[in-house]
């Protein structure tokens, strides 16, 4: 609500989830691509502090999540026809349900390495934001 009490004819105040991209993928993944429109960021990190190599697979755990981390954003912007999903061969009775619109605002934030020094700069990036929404 307004300073007067009245309600806002916009979206307010944000709200802080997030999960490894392949943790998260059918649970609130899908509320961001086909539910309403929330801005996200997604945060990456180049080199991973504890890589989990399995013998005989082709691509690390790592490489998996990273993977991950830049087609969530591709996703959201560019969506997904039922054209695109009929020339994937997908099963015409779930094409409903995996086409989305796309054009949905997200940032992404590729970190070197995960350290002091870069956690202090992504809480001095969301602090700067917090400041700069309070002040519009």
């Amino acid at each position: 609500v307004s300073i007067d009490g009245l309600p806002l004819p916009f979206e307010t105040g944000e709200i802080d989830f997030g999960e490894p991209g392949t943790n998260g993928q059918h649970s609130f993944y899908q509320l961001i691509h086909q539910g309403r429109v929330i801005p996200c960021d997604f945060i990456g990190v180049v080199k991973s502090q504890q890589p989990v190599y399995l013998k005989g697979e082709v691509v690390n755990n790592h490489d998996e999540l990273m993977s991950n981390f830049f087609a969530q954003p591709d996703a959201l912007a560019y969506g997904k026809t039922p054209e695109q999903l009929q020339k994937e061969n997908a099963p015409q009775h779930l094409i409903p349900h995996k086409t989305f619109t796309g054009n949905r605002p997200s940032l992404s934030i590729l970190l070197p390495s995960l350290d002091a020094y870069r956690i202090g700069q992504l809480l001095a990036i969301y602090e700067h934001r917090v400041a700069v929404q309070g002040f519009i």
